[in-house]
């Protein structure tokens, strides 16, 4: 895509990094931190942290080489192509399995206004009206989505900091101290156990950096869009987060499906609750869309490469990639079938875990990524020293994570992840070939 007016601005980018992170992770991830406790503000700065390293190191990569699908082109570059192939395989499968539990979490809210949708199987087929509908959307083009997520934001904002600042108003400190540490392992494994489960929040970091192509003046905008991104993003996150675990006592937080509308019903009553569970409800829409935007993204990119099956470039008259958008909306559709779950919250949770797991491996290797790409481009010793270190940072986080996730969730994830060994080998030809066709283009 060429035509500058198709292309996200600065302040579309930087929504679209923000929109991503401040979404599912905003409005359900307390009731996962509730199985935790208080303690879970140590692993929030932990992650924080973590998801500044990180997104540093996706503005620099977005700064010195802004590349079409981001940690996928960075690792296929600078680790070679089975790195490459690998980095898309886990990330397509960790983003739109992650896209599910955004969809699960926009019906979460909707049954705080129509309880019948709060159980199985109204809950599952609203979800999937909410991903087909998504869908649609993307596939007119990156300004609708750029422009949705502008307006949700914009919209879900004011409220959410209204409640992230006054609803220190209705804190009890009994009530967060109460449950300060409810994991049933040390302070240290609890920490870790918050951190691993707030990656799920600062998934997204890296969404200016996969939609380069579709951003104006790339080498500018992404370090700008992420970095501000992350920063709203964090401060609403641990304000929001503590203030919650104070009004909401930890037994009824942890079977809640709707937090966020539930401490306002505590607050300043039913109006309250009603107007964060719409918020809520347009915020993940909003984050959906922009979510289903990178998925197509990498994928398109990959495809190009050829190491992803044709369909995923093809291009429709609005420069989108259409037939493969149809095709995760399949798949993700029957996922959401696959895990019905008796609780809103417990389907979020199973497939948070998975998704966390599987992006990891694309952080690292867009971690090792940047040291190269500095090399190559004879950085300052200083601006070199630096980075190197900050990308150590990001990989032991991101190794923490690993630690600290569900067992059996880091097994499946691994198992998911080795599979991308033998499925390597059916590419290898079509990769060959798109690697001659790039040459004799160049």
């Amino acid at each position: 895509m060429s035509d500058p007016a198709k292309k996200m601005s600065l302040l579309q980018a930087t929504m679209l990094v923000a929109g991503n992170m401040i979404g599912t992770g905003l409005f359900l991830l307390p009731v996962n931190l509730a199985s935790v406790g208080g303690i879970s503000i140590f692993g929030w700065i932990v992650a924080t942290a973590g998801a500044a390293a990180l997104g540093l190191i996706f503005s620099k990569l977005g700064e010195l080489d802004p590349q079409e699908g981001g940690p996928y082109a960075y690792a296929r570059d600078f680790l070679g192509p089975y790195a490459g192939f690998q980095t898309n395989y886990v990330y397509w499968f960790g983003n739109w399995i992650g896209n599910i539990a955004v969809a699960v979490a926009a019906v979460g809210y909707l049954a705080e206004l129509f309880p019948p949708l709060a159980q199985p199987p109204a809950s599952v087929f609203t979800a999937a009206a909410v991903i087909w509908i998504l869908t649609g959307l993307n596939i007119l083009g990156p300004r609708v989505v750029g422009a949705l997520e502008t307006w949700t934001m914009s919209l879900a904002l004011i409220p959410i900091v209204a409640i992230a600042l006054l609803g220190w108003f209705w804190f009890q400190p009994a009530t967060f101290l109460a449950s300060w540490n409810v994991s049933g392992g040390s302070a240290g494994s609890a920490i870790i156990r918050a951190a691993s489960i707030a990656l799920w929040a600062f998934m997204g970091v890296e969404s200016a950096a996969v939609s380069a192509g579709v951003i104006e003046n790339p080498k500018r905008n992404i370090p700008l869009a992420t970095i501000i991104g992350l920063s709203v993003s964090a401060v609403i996150y641990i304000l929001s987060s503590t203030v919650i675990m104070g009004i909401i006592p930890n037994a009824d937080l942890q079977r809640s499906h709707a937090p966020f509308a539930e401490a306002a019903r505590l607050a300043i009553g039913t109006t309250g609750m009603v107007i964060i569970a719409v918020c809520a409800i347009l915020k993940s829409v909003g984050s959906l869309g922009g979510w289903m935007l990178l998925v197509g993204q990498s994928a398109k990119a990959a495809a190009d490469d050829g190491m992803f099956p044709k369909v995923f470039a093809r291009l429709n008259a609005r420069g989108v990639p259409g037939r493969g958008l149809v095709i995760v909306g399949v798949l993700m559709t029957i996922v959401l079938f696959a895990t019905i779950s008796p609780t809103i919250a417990g389907q979020f949770n199973d497939i948070i875990n998975l998704a966390v797991i599987l992006v990891v491996v694309p952080y690292i290797y867009a971690s090792a990524a940047v040291v190269k790409v500095l090399y190559d481009h004879k950085v300052p010793p200083r601006t070199f020293q630096l980075f190197k270190w900050i990308a150590v940072v990001a990989v032991l986080y991101c190794l923490g994570t690993v630690w600290g996730g569900d067992p059996p969730t880091v097994v499946h994830a691994m198992v998911a992840l080795l599979l991308s060994v033998p499925l390597y080998l059916f590419f290898i030809r079509s990769m060959e070939a798109a690697r001659q066709r790039k040459q004799t283009a160049g």
